[in-house]
């Protein structure tokens, strides 16, 4: 029996919509603090509020679950993160720049299921590879160029992994491209991972522990 192809008439009155790239969300408290704390402290490497609202978003999808982000910065991802997770939930955030975790103290250090550790990444990733996670954000060296293994490892089944930054930027040092290329066809051949990769934003890789 042959199959056909009805073509499906746009009514003449509907307009076409698109999606805009533009985050009609609320923000996170304290975010637009934050913010202004960081362009005066000069740190110009956080993570944009695409990605934010993406990252708000995934942890919504796990409920009284256990977080990391390695890489707090001044704390804007951090509140992201924390606007979208349930009062079960907790998240450990891991930064080694005082000052920088100073800020993300002064205005998150409040929130009961916040702990934030001044740190080498490298260091408590060493010292904390038996907990697991449901939930790793990897913003610095650490979890993503660098120790990738361990912090894998630390994913829990069904556990989300996050990258940013992997689309080509204008502040990456010479051989950065190389890094990063190798970087995502190491994620793309692992068995034990499901992986999606967004042209969106800076560049966006999730992951999926199996």
């Amino acid at each position: 029996m042959g199959c056909f192809i009805v073509p499906i008439k746009r009514h003449p009155g509907l307009k076409r919509k698109y999606m805009t790239k533009e985050n009609n969300q609320p923000l996170p408290n304290a975010y637009v603090e934050i913010d202004q704390a960081t362009k005066n402290c000069g740190f110009n490497m956080a993570s944009d509020i695409l990605t934010c609202s993406l990252l708000r978003t995934l942890a919504g999808t796990k409920p009284g679950g256990k977080f990391l982000e390695l890489g707090t910065g001044t704390g804007l991802s951090t509140a992201w993160i924390l606007d979208g997770m349930d009062q079960n939930a907790t998240l450990v955030s891991i930064d080694n720049d005082p000052n920088f975790l100073g800020i993300a103290m002064e205005y998150l250090g409040e929130d009961s299921r916040l702990e934030l550790v001044e740190t080498d990444g490298g260091v408590w990733v060493g010292k904390n590879l038996s907990r697991k996670f449901d939930y790793i954000f990897a913003d610095t060296w650490h979890g993503k160029y660098l120790l990738l293994e361990e912090v894998l490892s630390m994913l829990n089944p069904g556990g989300l992994y996050i990258i940013d930054d992997m689309l080509p930027q204008d502040n990456w040092p010479e051989g950065h491209q190389e890094k990063a290329e190798k970087l995502v066809s190491f994620l793309e051949n692992r068995g034990d991972l499901f992986l999606t990769k967004q042209h969106w934003a800076t560049g966006i890789v999730i992951c999926v522990k199996r």
